[in-house]
């Protein structure tokens, strides 16, 4: 960090994997601005008062377009910078493609592609005031996978790499990088039960290190890409799936 403290964005950072994004990047010294649905603090970390001094939660519905305006006009009124941002929140709704109706395809991108967009557009005028600042979109492997029962959620997800593209073209010249991390399996406290049934024992078979990914190993990353000497890195979808996607 600078002499000056950095300001960073988070949002759905109060569960699982964006808990632990939050949780890392207050350790690396960054003041983080925790964007959720209820305005809560993050719910799996015991947070120290040292870090509690760096952390700050808003309420914002990523589904709508005045509440995101609102979030970052509050993070600049509060803070005076915004210097990234991690678009994390997202649903995963599953369905036969044949059953699945428009409301759920509604729901699954405006919540993981629109949310996106709109998100980076409207912290766009706050990053440009900074020498050089990073939005990292949180993706998925299913961005190129065939999924049963999940068009809508691979789709939306295809959708966040095409973004995460196009901005960082769009946007180098302002000194604005755009990364896309993309996730395989990554075992929460939401999906542990599941993890440990019928899904786990073809998980142990399907990833060749033969166990899921864990909320800190994707944290460890997005501190990692954020760090101002990874600049010469933007427009690029990093998978960390134990080499899942890529197995014969």
């Amino acid at each position: 960090m600078s002499q000056e403290q950095k300001v960073i964005a988070v949002t759905g950072g109060s569960r699982g994997i964006g808990a632990a994004i939050v949780h890392e990047l207050l350790i690396q010294g960054w003041k983080v601005i925790n964007l959720t649905r209820k305005g809560q603090g993050i719910e799996e970390f015991e947070l120290e008062r040292q870090y509690l001094n760096q952390l700050i939660n808003l309420s914002c519905d990523i589904t709508q377009t005045s509440s995101i305006k609102e979030a970052y006009k509050q993070i600049f009124q509060l803070t005076g910078r915004l210097d990234a941002i991690v678009n994390n929140a997202g649903v995963h709704r599953e369905e036969k493609s044949h059953l699945m109706n428009e409301q759920m395809w509604d729901e699954v991108m405006n919540t993981n592609a629109k949310a996106v967009f709109v998100s980076c557009k409207e912290a766009y005028p706050y990053l440009i005031q900074q020498p050089s600042s990073v939005i990292i979109n949180i993706g998925s492997f299913f961005d190129k996978m065939g999924v049963k029962s999940n068009l809508a959620y691979c789709s939306s997800k295809a959708a966040v790499g095409a973004i995460t593209r196009c901005l960082a073209v769009e946007w180098a010249s302002k000194g604005i990088r755009v990364l896309d991390v993309a996730p395989g399996y990554i075992q929460t406290e939401l999906n542990q039960v599941a993890m440990q049934g019928p899904l786990g024992e073809f998980l142990a078979k399907r990833i060749p290190r033969k166990k899921p990914g864990v909320p800190q190993e994707v944290a460890t990353l997005v501190a990692t890409l954020v760090q101002p000497q990874m600049s010469f890195l933007t427009g690029e979808t990093i998978y960390i799936d134990g080499a899942h996607s890529i197995a014969h």
